[in-house]
């Protein structure tokens, strides 16, 4: 045992050494599907006014929508399932890693993102599917890509629906770096783990979907 943790420390600090001064971007589980996301948008010219959901807001500002007004509104002051603001108030809606977490019904939670946007606007949500529990405020559902695009459906268009994950990434998760930056070099190894994806493994799923 102590053997090795003496082992994963070195490898841990090893790694880290070799990130010193790298320019560095989300965290593994965020890394590849933040990338996509970013993408997908922006070919989609979205603007104008955004409702970030419970701590979405980072998601937003990587869109860089500079025209755009956000409007935060978070847990527990303000809940997914009973959104209090107008039908067609919003041209975008943005849920990161809020939909796992609904204490009710996720459908409910869908259907209202989508009456607060106007029609042609967006809906991004980001979720998790194979994943620890992570009990904050509590943990209570897991979706494959099916599963949005099954939630979604009422929507006029699938505009991307994915997922990202490989099953290395617990050995990094074993090693306490889950949660540091990925380096931008691609000559970097967490580099190449970041973007490896096998479609059989979707640690985080997404969906972008039109109104």
């Amino acid at each position: 045992m102590i053997v090795g943790r003496v082992i994963r420390a070195a490898i841990r600090n090893a790694i880290l050494l070799s990130m010193t001064r790298l320019p560095r971007g989300p965290h593994i589980t965020r890394y590849y599907m933040y990338r996509r996301l970013e993408e997908v948008v922006r070919r989609e010219h979205a603007s104008g006014r955004i409702l970030s959901i419970s701590g979405s807001l980072r998601l937003c500002t990587l869109f860089e929508l500079h025209d755009s007004k956000i409007t935060e509104v978070n847990y527990p002051d303000t809940s997914i399932l009973h959104l209090p603001f107008p039908d067609d108030e919003f041209h975008h809606v943005v849920s990161d890693q809020v939909l796992e977490h609904v204490e009710g019904d996720p459908q409910t939670a869908i259907d209202e993102t989508w009456r607060v946007i106007q029609p042609g606007g967006l809906a991004v949500h980001t979720t998790c599917f194979v994943n620890p529990l992570h009990l904050e405020p509590g943990d209570f559902w897991r979706f494959s890509p099916d599963a949005l695009r099954f939630l979604c459906r009422r929507f006029s268009r699938i505009v991307d629906v994915g997922g990202w994950g490989n099953p290395y990434v617990w050995l990094v998760t074993s090693l306490g770096l889950r949660h540091e930056g990925i380096p931008e070099a691609r000559w970097h190894p967490l580099h190449k783990l970041a973007m490896l994806n096998d479609e059989r493994w979707p640690i985080v799923t997404w969906i972008v979907a039109e109104k």
